[in-house]
This record gives C-alpha cells, structure tokens and sequence, in this order.
C-alpha cells in the first residue's frame, strides 16, 4: 500500500493562495522530484481545471517557460492524475481518471493500488481526506511572506489538533523553508 502525501505552498499566516508562492529554478526542481517519487497525483476538480488550463500546453512547447517549467509539465503530462468530482465527468487531459463513489473507499483504493504513493495537491479535498484520517505525510514549501488573505490551510477546520512528527527541514536561498511531516502516533 502507498502513502498519501500532501504537499502544497503555504506563506507564514497559513495562506495557500497559489500566486502567493515563490516558483523559481530552485523551488520547481524540489516539487518535480517530489512528483518523480510518486506513482499518481490526486486533485479536485478546481486544482484538476486549475493546472489543466496552464500545464499541458507547456509540455507542448507553447508559450514562454523556463527548462524546469517544462520538465514538470512534461511529467505531470505523463503522470497519473486521478480527480474527485461531482459536477464534472469529463476529464480529457492524458492520463487522468475520476475517483467515483464514496470517497473514503474511492482514495484507500488509489493508496492500495498505488505501491509508490499518492501525491495530493488540493487544499480542500485535503481537509476533507485529513477528516478521514486518509492523509500520511506532509510536504509543506512555507513561503518567506505573510499573505493577509485566504484561503487557508484546512480553513474549514478539522475535528481536533493534528499531531505531526518532523522528518526534515531545509531552507532554501530564497528564503523559503522545505519541509517533511509524518503523522504522529
């Protein structure tokens, strides 16, 4: 069985607004390696729409990007994604798969048939598969900012206090800090 990870920028005051983050040579090579290391993404419909808009076309080789924009968009193209959905069926970009059902039963089986692990990178399908106690590790890129806006991180709430073992920490030239979590106990 994999484990399910989830990994997203957050600035100081818990911001996970996507243009608050900081993409750079240094930042795009840590989320690529991330993503090498697992076997399938697993989004929501927004984040799905989100980087399905920008991504695929810049691992055509359109628009303008830099080689480590277009290493990742080459591999997210190729990687499994698998979406949860319930307004959208349709999901034509390459290898993406809609996770239908019941969503605990729906993600325990992507982690069973999925010995490399899961990559999760949607805020609020997070909070809800933490309320699930489905999430295994952390991999949090805290920005060097302080937002002032939302969203925020598990901003809906969770039903207690999440307890997390620190794996690593490393501070990166701009600033920002890269770091590993495991849940605890």
């Amino acid at each position: 069985m994999g484990i399910l990870t989830f990994s997203i920028n957050v600035t100081l005051d818990g911001c996970v607004d996507h243009q608050e983050g900081i993409a750079d040579e240094e930042t795009h090579p840590l989320f690529t390696q991330l993503m090498d290391e697992a076997g399938a993404m697993l989004w929501g419909r927004t984040t799905y729409e989100l980087m399905e808009s920008a991504w695929p076309a810049v691992a055509r080789g359109e628009g303008e990007s830099d080689a480590t924009m277009r290493e990742w968009a080459v591999k997210l193209d190729a990687k499994p994604k698998h979406v949860v959905s319930s307004t959208r069926e349709d999901f034509p970009w390459a290898n993406s798969h809609r996770i239908t059902g019941d969503l605990r039963e729906g993600v325990q089986r992507l982690k069973d048939d999925t010995p490399a692990g899961v990559l999760l990178g949607s805020v609020s399908l997070a909070a809800e598969l933490d309320r699930l106690d489905l999430i295994d590790e952390y991999r949090f890129l805290i920005q060097p900012r302080i937002a002032g806006h939302g969203p925020t991180l598990h901003q809906s709430g969770l039903p207690s206090t999440r307890g997390l073992e620190l794996i690593s920490a490393a501070p990166l030239r701009n600033g920002a800090i890269w770091t590993h979590y495991r849940r605890a106990g």
